[in-house]
């Protein structure tokens, strides 16, 4: 695997300051849900720090 985003890939990105992101998110996982039965991840910051967590998915 060369680490790029692949066709099946879902990405998308939120810079809203002072807006829900969390409702955000929401819905932008959910436009993209079983786009990553392979693997997932998502990042946050809270504008010092950045969090990452992602993990295989289906074809573990």
């Amino acid at each position: 695997m060369s680490g790029k985003p692949r066709e099946e890939c879902g990405v998308f990105g939120i810079y809203a300051p002072r807006q829900p992101v969390a409702t955000l998110t929401y819905y932008g996982l959910y436009a993209l849900q079983h786009r990553g039965q392979e693997s997932a991840g998502i990042a946050v910051s809270d504008g010092r720090q950045i969090q990452v967590h992602k993990a295989r998915g289906f074809s573990q």
